[in-house]
């Protein structure tokens, strides 16, 4: 685990700290692991390969490349690595020629896919007023696309 020290600068500054609604602090170790999750699943094939598994439940390796699209083979064998060592996946090999190999949700996994759906919630919320809000950041910079 990586030590958190305060970063400084000609301008002391501390750290933001995640506080609940009810005005409490975390704690530095929960601040880290938050900011090692972000890390992890923020990026794109690992939110999609976790809207994948909720909806399909046990699903092999070749479907999951097929229910993602455009993710390559070992960018797909790298983060589902990941998501298995995180907790978030279990991986089944069946003892069959060729191996048939099967991924699916472990209950943590499920329970941050979960957390993430109102990231879709949002954008699907939000979605004509952050289009409009390009659209309009574009037009300020005089580009079409």
């Amino acid at each position: 685990m990586q030590k958190i020290e305060k970063v400084a600068s000609k301008k002391s500054f501390e750290k933001v700290r995640f506080h609940s609604p009810q005005g409490e602090t975390a704690s530095p170790e929960i601040d880290h692991l938050v900011e090692e999750i972000i890390g992890r699943v923020a990026d794109k094939w690992t939110l999609l390969l976790l809207e994948a598994l909720a909806q399909h439940g046990v699903v092999r390796f070749g479907r999951l490349a097929d229910l993602v699209g455009g993710i390559s083979q070992k960018m797909l064998t790298q983060t589902l690595r990941q998501m298995e060592s995180d907790g978030f996946v279990t991986r089944t090999v069946h003892p069959v020629v060729p191996p048939r190999v099967e991924y699916e949700l472990t209950p943590l996994g499920g329970s941050l896919s979960a957390a993430f759906c109102s990231v879709w919630l949002w954008a699907e919320t939000h979605y004509l007023e952050l289009q409009s809000a390009r659209d309009a950041y574009r037009k300020r910079l005089g580009r079409t696309i």
